[in-house]
């Protein structure tokens, strides 16, 4: 790479010659490109150039590859029918060459301690990569683009200031995206495989997931087949286990032997071949902008996303296409590039979702190995997301079935709606109405609102309906609206609201969720501020430690051993009313930043003595007020732990520490732990997405071997069956949906055409059990169509 440094120009104005910055900037941009370079002849490079050039004859389009035409990482590359769709539409001659030498298959098989199962109905094209390479250079060469092979490009800074528009394909190791790093703003995480890409002399029938249990730890093998002789052979492995293999000190060729001889059986005995293959750990781009005057970053120099979901050739080909139609479609360059990254990103960062959720699950593996073997290869199939119940159900419904029995679904019955027992209590669903505060109390006491709101949600069908945060004490509230069970008033105010439940919904269940504000306390309700200290009437707050939630919060006093002691007889009384009101199930609120949760975090708990310190020591009050509990708390009825298994902050509680936080609560007798995440520190930086925080649940499943609960942004009954049937998790908790819907469950059941014991409709709701119908549907159909 040319430095940015001495003789070479940094961008400026066409015509100018600038001495180099520390911080280079791109030019003003013209109104139309026409002279155009591209930095990388990958497929998305090339694939850019032609369209662009078929676009607009009158464009002078260059390309730079450092490499041979045929010189090529990997073997096979995948696109999907959606992505071939968008070239048909483009530029209908690539597409017709490429389907002359695509390779298509429906079936994906996954072998696991020796048995094979297989679904159906997926779909895959793929063809050679050095093949594509060579479709896509006779593209360009018949266009007129200008192809300069092994040839390194100027410096990003000379291109921008000789041509109208720069599109910087240079892949994972971009230079050009290392040069303007302040302007792009990268972050790339390494993640914990090791891989390797290779290939084998023969077809596969299938997309191929292969499981071997070595003396070393787990390896698995990704295997699709690219030509009518040839697959491509991906392995993969823990860091850990790549280097206790002995991997990290053989050679190109005993690498590839070796994983041969481990996977013989899946390749048929036959050899694997390497084309200067290496291995190496997948990495995550993901950049801030993708555009900076007029140089925009396109395909892996952009954003990568894990192989095990798919081609990062079929994103940078879909870059390419919407790129070439936003300069098409766009008055000027400017706003070309603003809309290019606007259609690309969201569609970019939800691939990446579902690509992290993905190398996760193989990072995770090891885990999951004891799950019975249907239930693996559903997981497996499911891992990311993307493919989910009913979707898979539509593509092989023989298979899902098959899962749904082993997992011990009645026939017809949806997994979610399979019974759960919970020490004393059976769950006749799996569906729990989350803890939502309605600061809609008075003086701690649960009203009419309580009534209808809890009472409404316990009739729409919810397994179990949970209480707000309720709190143990005036102090300990978070607004002046919060609930409390501190009073003999409040106890009768629950016990009105849990006869109802009881009476009214009939096998729903009702839990409270006990809790106490701490620093987070004394603050507005949400709509009028969240978080915000109240403007006057405020009451003096307690924490672990004395740090303040954000700037211009209250400073909590430090809690001395004294004031703990009657902490923990607060919850303990607490625990006593919440039994006389009848409530079925209590939860320990240690999530979220509240009192408890400030005792678990690093981040907020520094004391000094055996309350603050090391894990153990952090978990001693949270553990001393859950042993007080349970000790009033009826022995029949289940106790659960809500913890935040992440505080989405650098120093804070990890996943790894939200295992041990679990296990401990189990062995002091926790039922089951409601995983959340984050809200314990102001500045967190949670990545959220859809079921953004159920990988959390699933991990405290399999490590602690505890129930748990899953939360966050679960949105419809078909992640809740995925979830489910997965063993991801074994109950799940919704929040907005059920703000949304109050009868979410019994709908979810009508839609899914289940009318069974885990779903019942109160007698008075019954007629409508059946979507009503919204308009006409007996339209006579045209029977014939004339031609103009």
């Amino acid at each position: 790479m040319l430095s940015t440094q001495g003789s070479v120009p940094t961008p400026g104005a066409r015509g100018t010659a600038r001495s180099a910055t520390r911080d280079p900037q791109p030019p003003e941009t013209p109104s139309h490109p026409l002279r155009i370079a591209i930095t990388g002849g990958g497929p998305g490079g090339l694939y850019a150039a032609a369209l662009l050039k078929r676009l607009d004859p009158r464009r002078a389009v260059t390309v730079w590859e450092r490499n041979a035409p045929d010189d090529t990482f990997g073997f096979g590359v995948v696109l999907s029918d959606e992505t071939l769709g968008g070239i048909e539409h483009a530029d209908p001659v690539v597409h017709e060459a490429l389907q002359r030498h695509f390779v298509r298959w429906d079936d994906i098989h996954i072998t696991h301690r020796g048995t094979r199962h297989t679904s159906g109905g997926h779909g895959f094209a793929a063809l050679g990569r050095k093949r594509l390479l060579q479709i896509l250079h006779e593209r360009c060469r018949s266009l007129g683009v200008d192809l300069r092979f092994r040839s390194q490009a100027p410096h990003p800074a000379r291109l921008t200031e000789s041509h109208d528009l720069v599109i910087a394909a240079d892949g994972l190791h971009s230079t050009t995206r290392e040069a303007y790093a302040h302007l792009f703003r990268p972050r790339i995480t390494t993640h914990r495989c090791r891989y390797i890409w290779l290939a084998a002399d023969f077809a596969f029938d299938a997309f191929r997931f292969e499981i071997a249990e070595t003396e070393h730890g787990v390896m698995q093998l990704h295997a699709y087949p690219y030509a009518p002789d040839a697959s491509t052979v991906i392995v993969e492995m823990r860091e850990e286990v790549w280097r206790a293999a002995g991997f990290d000190v053989m050679d190109e060729q005993e690498s590839v032997d070796r994983c041969a001889k481990i996977f013989a059986d899946a390749l048929r005995g036959r050899p694997l071949q390497s084309n200067k293959s290496a291995w190496t750990r997948f990495r995550t781009v993901v950049n801030e902008h993708w555009s900076a005057g007029n140089l925009v970053l396109l395909g892996d120099a952009a954003h990568t996303a894990h192989f095990s979901i798919g081609s990062g050739t079929k994103l940078a080909v879909e870059d390419a296409l919407a790129l070439a139609a936003c300069l098409d479609e766009q008055p000027s360059l400017e706003r070309a590039l603003a809309a290019y990254e606007e259609e690309r990103k969201p569609v970019v960062a939800s691939t990446q979702r579902a690509a992290r959720a993905s190398l996760e699950w193989f990072e995770n593996l090891a885990l999951y190995r004891d799950q019975p073997p249907r239930q693996f290869a559903f997981n497996l199939l499911t891992r990311s997301r993307r493919v989910t119940h009913d979707n898979l159900r539509l593509r092989d419904a023989r298979f899902t079935e098959a899962v749904e029995r082993e997992f011990g679904c009645p026939p017809g019955t949806p997994p979610m709606f399979t019974p759960f027992r919970l020490r004393g209590l059976t769950l006749r669903n799996r569906v729990v109405v989350s803890p939502m505060d309605m600061y809609s109390a008075v003086d701690g006491v649960p009203g009419d609102f309580h009534l209808v709101h809890l009472g409404a949600r316990a009739l729409g069908g919810a397994g179990l309906v949970m209480t707000e945060m309720v709190c143990v004490s005036e102090e300990g509230r978070i607004t002046p609206g919060c609930a409390g069970l501190y009073t003999g008033r409040q106890t009768e105010a629950w016990r009105r609201i849990t006869d109802f439940v009881h009476r009214q919904a009939p096998g729903t269940a009702i839990g409270v969720q006990l809790g106490h504000s701490g620093r987070k306390g004394s603050t507005r309700v949400m709509w009028e501020g969240m978080d915000e200290p109240l403007p006057d009437g405020n009451w003096p707050l307690v924490a672990a430690s004395p740090l303040p939630y954000k700037p211009g919060s209250q400073v909590p006093r430090e809690l001395s051993r004294a004031q703990l002691t009657d902490l923990r007889e607060q919850f303990a009384a607490a625990a006593g009313r919440a039994a006389r009101a009848g409530f079925d199930l209590l939860e320990l609120h240690c999530a979220h930043g509240y009192l408890l949760s400030g005792f678990l975090s690093p981040l907020t708990n520094r004391r000094t003595d055996a309350y603050g310190g090391c894990p153990e020591k952090r978990l001693r009050f949270p553990l001393e007020v859950f042993d007080a509990v349970r000790a009033v708390w009826p022995e029949e009825r289940p106790m659960t732990v809500r913890i935040s298994a992440t505080d989405w902050a650098e120093g804070g509680t990890t996943a790894e520490d939200a295992v041990e936080i679990a296990r401990a609560f189990a062995a002091h007798g926790a039922d089951a732990i409601d995983v959340s995440t984050g809200q314990v520190v102001a500045d967190e930086r949670p990545e959220f997405g859809r079921s953004y925080q159920t990988p959390f649940a699933d991990r405290v499943r399999h490590e602690a071997r505890v129930p748990v609960i899953a939360v966050g942004a679960i949105s419809s009954w078909d992640d809740v069956n995925s979830l489910i049937l997965a063993g991801r998790t074994d109950l799940c908790a919704l929040a907005r949906p059920h703000l949304y819907d109050p009868h979410w469950t019994l709908h979810a059941a009508a839609e899914q055409g289940y009318d069974g014991p885990g779903a019942v409709w109160p007698d008075p709701y019954r007629a409508g059990s059946r979507r009503p119908r919204t308009g006409r549907t007996d339209a006579p159909k045209p029977r014939l169509t004339l031609r103009s």
